[in-house]
């Protein structure tokens, strides 16, 4: 496949990309609400996401085996996509008819997520091979910049439609969204159809089991990392999905006012991610992992301390700009750390490890929050306490035991954070940073 032909492939994966993220800003990031807002309560928010997590954490078991067996990337991700827009036609159509019980919800939700996941490492594999090694840090934080604000508009459109529906009839408001939600994904898989596929030689050599991966947790870098993020996010998901349940049934906010605190850390998160790309490119990913690991636990003491919506604003928007860093170098270090042959199954078993983490944390914080004592008068601030303890133990424990992968230069984590701010710079960035801002 020639240069020519990766560029346009590039650039036709920015329009799939664009109407994908406005399907999640317009649909998956209001399933908590939609699930409230048909008699659920906290357990069943925790059922939904814990279930979601490990079904998607499942199927990732298979899809590198399936990847193989379909011998293309392409063709795996149409499948997958049109699994979803089955699942949210189903959605509206139940919903329409007054027939949506919180428990079908849950159902198809799982279906539409699990779907979506099921085709992730594909896709990574895929839009990989179309980047040139020495620049994927500051690409994927471009476009992930670039593509999340779409996502965020997705977000503060939904807001807007379900907070002029709140006074009329909500049920015709969520089902304007999943509708949405159809159309901007049937406009993803038709720009999928468009893109050419780099070719990829499957070799039986490359194949290893998930038990032969799992045997390896104690020798490799690569398992010791995804020990570690997977750590993280079971401490994070503890708590995650309640931040919603807080916001609408505790603290009594309506829709807007949870859109507004909603979008304000995937705002942030992609204004500030083709920075940390530029970073992570000459500092390494392993040094971005270590700092914004470290900050973690001060995301849910803040929410202890206060509660105002504008104060929540800035919390999450501190929120944003740490997940900004982490999750793009998280991906950027399986990149570095797997071969292509070997990448789209060290992917999957990545994702199975991480989503059955995520779903352990959801459900048991799901159980927890029936049972624990009050905070300040809430249940759920003492599982957001609790939550910050475990990710401070990880935070500090775990990143000593890993290596970088490729050769970076090496900082000191405060100078790394100064830089970030920009209050210190690092020779080489800051000034590529002024560049891409004019062109």
């Amino acid at each position: 496949m020639d240069a020519a032909a990766k560029k346009r492939s590039l650039d036709i994966s920015l329009y799939k990309g664009a109407f994908g993220v406005l399907t999640t800003g317009l649909t998956q990031e209001f399933f908590t609400p939609f699930i409230l807002f048909l008699g659920a309560a906290a357990r069943h928010v925790g059922i939904l996401n814990g279930t979601i997590n490990m079904v998607s954490a499942c199927v990732q078991l298979f899809s590198a085996e399936i990847a193989e067996k379909f011998r293309s990337r392409k063709k795996m991700v149409s499948v997958s996509i049109i699994v979803q827009l089955v699942a949210l036609s189903l959605i509206v159509a139940l919903t329409m008819t007054g027939r949506m019980h919180y428990w079908i919800f849950i159902a198809l939700a799982v279906v539409f997520v699990a779907a979506g996941t099921f085709f992730q490492p594909a896709w990574a594999s895929f839009l990989c091979d179309l980047v040139g090694e020495s620049k994927r840090g500051e690409y994927f934080g471009w476009r992930s910049r670039n593509l999340g604000l779409l996502g965020v508009a997705g977000m503060i459109t939904a807001g807007v439609i379900l907070h002029n529906m709140e006074q009329r009839n909500l049920l015709y408001g969520f089902c304007l969204l999943f509708g949405l939600g159809f159309t901007t994904r049937l406009f993803s898989f038709l720009f999928l159809q468009r893109m050419q596929e780099p070719p990829l030689i499957y070799n039986k050599e490359y194949v290893f089991t998930f038990l032969q991966f799992f045997l390896r947790l104690k020798k490799s870098n690569f398992a010791k990392f995804v020990l570690f993020v997977s750590a993280m996010n079971f401490s994070v998901n503890l708590a995650a999905p309640y931040f919603a349940v807080f916001m609408l049934k505790d603290l009594s906010f309506n829709y807007l006012v949870y859109a507004m605190i909603t979008i304000a850390a995937p705002l942030t998160l992609y204004l500030s991610v083709h920075r940390w790309g530029q970073h992570a490119d000459k500092v390494g990913s392993l040094k971005v992992l270590r700092l914004t690991a470290k900050c973690f636990p001060l995301i849910p003491l803040l929410w202890i301390v206060g509660q105002a919506p504008w104060y929540l604003v800035m919390v999450e928007m501190f929120s944003g700009f740490l997940w900004a860093g982490f999750n793009l170098c998280a991906a950027n270090f399986i990149y570095d750390a797997a071969s292509p042959p070997k990448r789209t199954r060290c992917i999957a078993y990545f994702n199975v490890v991480n989503g059955s983490a995520l779903a352990c944390g959801a459900l048991l914080g799901g159980f927890m929050v029936r049972h624990l004592p009050p905070l300040f008068g809430y249940r759920i601030l003492m599982l957001f306490f609790i939550s910050a303890i475990l990710r401070l133990a990880v935070s500090w424990t775990m990143p000593r035991m890993l290596k970088e992968v490729r050769h970076v230069e090496h900082i000191k984590s405060l100078d790394l954070f100064f830089s970030m701010i920009r209050l210190r710079s690092i020779p080489g960035i800051d000034r590529s940073s002024l560049r891409n801002a004019q062109t």
